[in-house]
């Protein structure tokens, strides 16, 4: 049994709809997360990450305000601290990610996500 597509939206984001639309034009029904309201977990976080193949730090928006106000930029910092960070703080998430079937894509731009379907 395959695992069902899931999306991490943010409403607000242009980007975000535009992907959403693109998954819903081919026929897929993901299970919209809405990231800001309802995070992922530590664990969910990290293994987004594998499945993208990158670190958090560039799965991070690193020009918003709290970035900055939380000293995110330290390189001091480790991979557990910067998921902590994204947890408590999911704005510095980047959107959308979308999963399916063990694979991730960051939906910029939402073409992105077609590798993975």
């Amino acid at each position: 049994m395959t695992e069902a597509t899931r999306i991490y939206h943010n409403p607000r984001c242009s980007k975000s709809r535009q992907t959403l639309e693109l998954l819903t034009d081919r026929g897929i029904d993901p299970e919209i997360i809405r990231y800001l309201e309802t995070p992922p977990t530590e664990q969910q976080l990290s293994e987004i990450l594998e499945m993208l193949g990158c670190q958090p730090r560039e799965l991070m928006r690193i020009k918003e305000k709290e970035y900055r106000e939380q000293g995110l930029d330290n390189p001091e910092l480790g991979r557990e601290e910067l998921i902590r960070a994204m947890v408590a703080t999911p704005k510095l998430i980047e959107r959308p990610i979308v999963v399916n079937n063990g694979r991730a894509a960051v939906g910029r731009p939402p073409e992105n996500v077609l590798a993975i379907l």
